[in-house]
């Protein structure tokens, strides 16, 4: 074959449409090269996004590495995708192996550890650790390292495992790689940081806690101390000096001081039991009126001067609960109502059966409490305002036990205004079945 051009001006145009070929040939393959391009960055971009979506809504990282791990292996078209973290005493332990295996591989046999430097400086694969014994064959596989860092530690590593014959990872499946390194080592980072804060906290609410115990318990002590001492040095006077009633009153203030400190610790321990979750109901049969009256009784001397009255139907059933908790409930309840209603004040205690409940409320005629105080009133130490004159204030620490008391009964307790004045505290308990023979009876 020859080829000849018959006309000069011919070839002009020939060469020119050779140029014209070979340009529009390399715009289009520089097209095709970015439109794939694009293709793998939009896929690395969705599976960056999917990394990182799961890192940030996670309850822990340790919960998520498996569907990472995952995620990393289909994306990069690996064959096995472990993470592995650092041990304290070396060495590292794999914490999820998308090929169930378990075990990190074998570094002696091949070992590529992928070089990260600052600044836009590409990241390369370094063999550290050449193949040891005969030369591998082709059907071989090869493991490739990426460090996970934070905060300059190193915290253990992604294995990508993938055949001799498909060679190093490309630059998309290495950019995502070094990505999913760099979130993990953040979300790990974070919970170290979010722990760290968590303790500090804490430690924090813990040293407040016993700063207010000490300020509580300093100051509240003085007062019965204070009472008891000068009781008792007018007791210790000679007989002829004080009269018989004196001696009387005096030994009766020993008695309700000293009754009042006991209530004080008791209050204090059962705190300590309620927070440490060591507190369990013994739950009975009880009646409310007999549970009452038993109450008032062992607390008379407090209430004294302070008008009672109770109010509760005749055929009030039963309730549901431990006999020794119920008992500090409401003397709890009766201490604080007569700490802040004076002498001549009124005192109402009160029960209502509502469907599978009982309500019992305590109220008084004192001075109330402020809207904004009562949703803190059963919090620990939490002291709404004063009591009136020559009334204690206590530590605080009265109705956080309430609280606790109820709800380890199964009961729940709030507070409110009352319609006497000061303050109505209500809480309900599980109404007990009526015995047959009673119902008989109605």
């Amino acid at each position: 074959f020859t080829l000849a051009v018959s006309d000069p001006g011919e070839l002009l145009n020939l060469i020119l449409l050779l140029v014209l070929g070979i340009a529009v040939g390399q715009l289009a393959a520089a097209q095709r090269s970015r439109a794939q391009t694009a293709i793998e960055r939009e896929h690395e971009a969705t599976a960056l996004f999917r990394i990182s979506r799961t890192l940030a809504t996670r309850p822990d990282t340790a919960d998520v590495l498996d569907d990472l791990a995952s995620t990393v292996r289909a994306e990069a078209d690996l064959d096995r995708v472990l993470v592995a973290l650092a041990r304290p005493s070396g060495g590292e332990r794999v914490v999820t192996d998308t090929g169930g295996l378990g075990a990190v591989p074998d570094a002696s046999v091949d070992h590529v550890v992928l070089r990260r430097t600052p600044g836009d400086t590409p990241a390369r694969w370094i063999q550290v650790h050449p193949p040891a014994g005969p030369r591998p064959t082709e059907q071989d596989q090869r493991a490739f390292r990426v460090v996970i860092e934070a905060a300059g530690e190193s915290l253990g590593s992604i294995w990508a495992v993938r055949g001799r014959s498909d060679g190093e990872p490309g630059r998309s499946a290495t950019r995502l790689l070094a990505a999913a390194a760099d979130q993990i080592g953040q979300a790990y980072e974070q919970d170290r940081l979010a722990a760290e804060a968590r303790t500090a906290e804490v430690a924090r609410r813990s040293d407040a806690a016993k700063t207010a115990l000490l300020e509580s318990v300093s100051h509240d002590l003085r007062t019965p101390l204070a009472t008891i001492r000068a009781a008792a040095g007018t007791i210790l006077e000679g007989q002829d000096a004080v009269p018989e009633a004196d001696r009387l009153a005096s030994a009766q203030a020993i008695d309700s001081e000293a009754e009042h400190l006991n209530r004080m610790v008791t209050n204090l321990l059962d705190l300590g039991r309620i927070e440490g979750g060591s507190l369990r109901a013994d739950r009975d049969v009880l009646a409310v009126d007999e549970a009452v009256t038993s109450a008032v009784d062992r607390y008379r001397t407090s209430l004294a001067g302070r008008q009672l009255a109770y109010d509760w139907p005749d055929d009030l059933p039963p309730v549901y609960a431990d006999p020794v908790f119920l008992g500090q409930v409401l003397a709890n309840l009766l201490d604080n109502a007569a700490a802040f209603v004076p002498p001549g004040g009124r005192i109402r205690i009160a029960a209502t059966p509502e469907d599978a409940v009982v309500r019992i409320r305590v109220e008084d005629s004192g001075p109330g409490v402020a809207a904004d105080d009562l949703p803190h009133l059963f919090e620990k130490f939490y002291r709404a305002g004063t009591a009136t004159a020559g009334a204690r204030t206590g530590t605080g620490a009265g109705l956080a036990v309430v609280r606790g008391l109820v709800e380890a009964m199964g009961g729940v307790v709030h507070a409110r205004p009352s319609e006497l004045g000061g303050l109505a505290v209500e809480f309900n308990l599980p109404a007990a079945p009526q015995p047959p023979d009673s119902e008989a009876d109605r």
